[in-house]
């Protein structure tokens, strides 16, 4: 691991880059259109915190094989519903339901975070040693940091993986999408780029599924991606976030569709866990590899960026759905 730097926990909250009015519309609710609102032209863009917690291993710390993130999801859970308050536990964990405020016509709320532990997939980490998660918080209303440091530092104590090996929460830092230490929101940009862009390969870093309909997708057609993406990004904004996006619903789905899907080099992976409190088995598996897409791409190329940071896709809260912009080919 590298030179540890600076903490960076002191964040707050950006400035609003603008102003977003709501206009009434036929589109899902996490989206306006824009057209004739009279809003004046800003920045469009998504923001969320992305938090690193660094250990050090006291004893052997064995993460599963293509599933480092089941390592700590059932008893880190377990033990932040007994640390934190319920109204926290059901936000963060939980969030939703019959009693939950919030726009109508989504019963299944997205959780507001991410884990990112596929980096820990297949390793034992050797007592002394040094290793870290990623946690990406889409919540910029409820202060959540304090009971992810609490429920890691405990997990930790405990012991993390199949035999749990115990190890120490080290440190805690805010980061910014390029690794730095940070004091506020990571903000992602999500205007059109500026120049053509005529083809852009994607890496699926971790296992993907994508539904288009009810069904599970064979190939990751662009319409199919863009799509999930798309709403992916609109809902965790509009809970969790500054609101609905502003962007023009009906003429991205149909632009999307006019994508291509060339080169595409995909295995399946398979995996499951068995869950230690209920036995049931839950399949984790999906594909992995790259596509390439081709066709007029300048304006969902920075949507495909974000895909990094929120995932795509089923079961994307544990480390499914990675997706990371690898090769872009300017016209």
């Amino acid at each position: 691991m590298s030179k540890k730097q600076k903490r960076g926990c002191g964040w707050t909250h950006a400035t609003p880059l603008c102003d977003e009015a709501e206009n009434k519309s036929q589109v899902p609710y996490y989206y306006t259109t824009g057209a004739d609102s009279g809003v004046p032209a800003c920045v469009v863009s998504f923001e969320f915190y992305r938090f690193r917690f660094q250990f050090q291993a006291l004893e052997p710390v064995r993460f599963p094989d293509q599933a480092g993130a089941n390592a700590v999801r059932g008893a880190w859970g377990t033990l932040l519903r007994q640390s934190a308050p319920r109204e926290v536990y059901q936000r963060i964990f939980e969030p939703g339901g019959s009693s939950a405020s919030g726009p109508s016509g989504l019963a299944d709320w997205p959780r507001p975070f991410v884990f990112r532990t596929a980096h820990l997939d297949g390793a034992i980490v050797q007592p002394g040693e040094p290793f870290f998660f990623d946690v990406h918080v889409f919540d910029l209303e409820q202060p959540m940091l304090n009971y992810f440091q609490s429920a890691f530092a405990q997990l930790a104590a405990q012991g993390i993986g199949p035999r749990r090996g115990r190890a120490r929460l080290v440190d805690v830092e805010a980061l910014d999408v390029s690794g730095q230490p940070a004091s506020l929101a990571c903000s992602l940009p999500l205007d059109p780029e500026p120049v053509l862009i005529d083809a852009v390969t994607v890496r699926f870093a971790t296992p993907t599924e994508l539904k288009s309909g009810r069904q599970l997708t064979v190939r990751p057609e662009f319409a199919a991606l863009f799509g999930r993406l798309r709403d992916r990004l609109g809902t965790l904004r509009a809970l969790y976030g500054r609101g609905p996006l502003e962007v023009d619903f009906p003429g991205l789905g149909a632009r999307a569709a006019q994508i291509t899907l060339g080169r595409c080099e995909l295995r399946w992976k398979g995996a499951a866990r068995t869950s230690s409190r209920t036995g049931q088995t839950h399949p984790l598996g999906g594909f992995t590899g790259e596509a390439e897409y081709q066709g007029t791409l300048a304006e969902f190329l920075p949507w495909l960026r974000a895909a990094r940071w929120v995932g795509v896709g089923r079961q994307t809260v544990w480390g499914k759905g990675d997706v990371r912009v690898i090769r872009e080919h300017s016209a």
